[in-house]
């Protein structure tokens, strides 16, 4: 069951990654195999890569705008933070 009490925030992180930008997606409460799934739906809906690491999600790229869109639409309080 999702926590909807918790905002789910979309950072954006470029140090330590040799100069690409990912989408950090941090707050998710959620069971591992949950994590994959959503993973894999950002995946193929914004035509690019990411994993989950830790307790984040990571996504190529700067897509914090479309992200934020879809945890939206996924019931999640999902805001943009961060530069």
């Amino acid at each position: 069951t999702r926590q909807l009490n918790n905002p789910v925030r979309v950072h954006i992180e470029r140090a330590g990654r040799s100069g690409k930008t990912v989408s950090v997606i941090k707050g998710i409460m959620s069971p591992a195999h949950g994590k994959e799934a959503l993973v894999k739906l950002l995946k193929a809906k914004l035509g690019t890569g990411g994993a989950v690491k830790d307790e984040n999600i990571e996504i190529q790229g700067d897509h914090r705008a479309k992200i934020v869109a879809l945890l939206n639409e996924l019931g999640y309080k999902a805001k943009s933070a961060g530069g």
